[in-house]
């Protein structure tokens, strides 16, 4: 039974809520996510797994820090040195989209070392395990340079629906010329139609990405589709044979993946057709938003300091949120909050929310055709300390009106 562990979306420099860890001069959400790297390289060697596959976007840009590279060569030396193959899908966070430019993950292949294989360009790898061959037919994050467009689709103007179909084609060329027999896996940096956003990912730009239907990926003579790009961690074809699985990011990003489950998946390949795998979950900071609804009926410090004893915070990254009584003003003591949660790791924020008032609207401010004369009159009427003194100030402002349009 071939075995591998299936990952993605480490995000090294991801270094939002934070701050410098003062033993090792690091920042603290850089070492979360290279704790939770650590447990799957933990895992992969305690299981000796036939080889690791990491599907992209090892980095938050595609100019990754000397620390951010320092700590990546750390980890996967670690499975270079427990004779453990890797293969690695470069993303589009580690792609500088720029023709001739290497991306940040090419490095790896330099290495005058067996055990690193990177796919920057859609290509097979025919991978002897120790315990037989496997099949990987690998698809980075496509654009038009790694898909190779000819010049005439180059040049459309729907060019991501053009980089889509580019890729289905390499990828059902690839898959064609497989040994039928020997087990495989599509491995790949995509964005699959029925996939779940989830967090920062919902903020992108819909429509920019190129689109695959779960169709165009679960096909002979895959055994397993294994994803990286979406954070949430799913498997669109559970219907199927064939799983298409996205393994999600190793730690969370940012507040809208608080709620979700982070980890790997290890692959289980019994014999061809049959592939399992099992979600498991890595050591993650905790994220939290605690949200109030405050009343008037007791000290508006003391019901915040109430609701956050409820929630568990030592070393949570937390955002407080409370919402004031209508009509009352924001009575509470910031500082008292901040001394209950000096066990947190790091606050966001403590955020009032007020209820929406209606504005009540000038009498005549919308009606332009109204004379300069009447619209003052209406202003100053509506000032009750100055509206006795109304016709005064309209005739002065009037006298100051004539003079600027004599003098212009």
């Amino acid at each position: 039974m071939i075995q591998f562990i299936h990952t993605a979306d480490i995000h090294f420099g991801m270094e939002n809520y934070g701050r410098v860890d003062p033993q090792t001069g690091i920042h603290s959400r850089l070492l979360d996510f290279d704790r939770a790297l650590n447990y799957c390289i933990d895992v992969a060697i305690e299981k000796n797994v036939d080889f690791f596959l990491f599907c992209g976007d090892a980095y938050k840009t595609a100019h990754p820090s000397q620390t951010q590279q320092r700590l990546l060569i750390q980890c996967f030396f670690r499975l270079y040195d427990a004779k453990i193959p890797i293969v690695i899908i470069v993303g589009n966070h580690d792609h500088p989209l720029s023709f001739g430019k290497a991306n940040a993950l090419e490095l790896f292949g330099e290495f005058p070392l067996d055990g690193f294989h990177v796919i920057s360009k859609p290509q097979t790898i025919h991978l002897k395990t120790k315990k037989g061959p496997i099949n990987i037919v690998g698809m980075p994050w496509p654009t038009r340079n790694s898909v190779a467009l000819k010049q005439h689709e180059a040049a459309s103007t729907n060019i991501t629906e053009y980089i889509s179909k580019a890729a289905c084609r390499i990828i059902a060329d690839h898959a064609e010329k497989l040994d039928q027999s020997i087990p495989a896996v599509l491995a790949g940096h995509l964005t699959v139609s029925s996939g779940v956003f989830s967090g920062s990912e919902k903020r992108a730009v819909y429509g920019t990405d190129p689109l695959f239907m779960p169709s165009q990926l679960a096909i002979a003579p895959f055994d397993y589709v294994a994803l990286g790009h979406l954070h949430r961690n799913q498997n669109l074809n559970k219907k199927n044979a064939i799983p298409i699985v996205y393994s999600g990011s190793i730690e969370r990003v940012d507040f809208g993946e608080r709620k979700e489950p982070k980890g790997f998946c290890l692959v289980s390949i019994p014999k061809k057709g049959a592939a399992t795998y099992e979600f498991m979950e890595t050591p993650t900071r905790p994220f939290l938003q605690i949200e109030a609804k405050l009343n008037s009926s007791s000290p508006q410090t003391q019901q915040l300091l109430d609701a956050i004893a409820q929630h568990s915070i030592k070393d949570a990254v937390i955002k407080i949120l409370y919402h004031i009584p209508e009509n009352q003003k924001d009575l509470v003591d910031l500082k008292a909050i901040q001394e209950a949660c000096k066990s947190a790791m790091y606050i966001v924020g403590i955020i009032p929310i007020r209820p929406i008032t209606e504005r009540i609207r000038r009498i005549g401010s919308n009606q332009a055709s109204l004379s300069m004369e009447t619209l003052l009159n209406n202003f100053f009427s509506e000032k009750k300390d100055v509206a006795d003194k109304t016709k005064l100030l309209v005739s002065k402002a009037m006298e100051l009106l004539e003079e600027k349009e004599e003098n212009s």
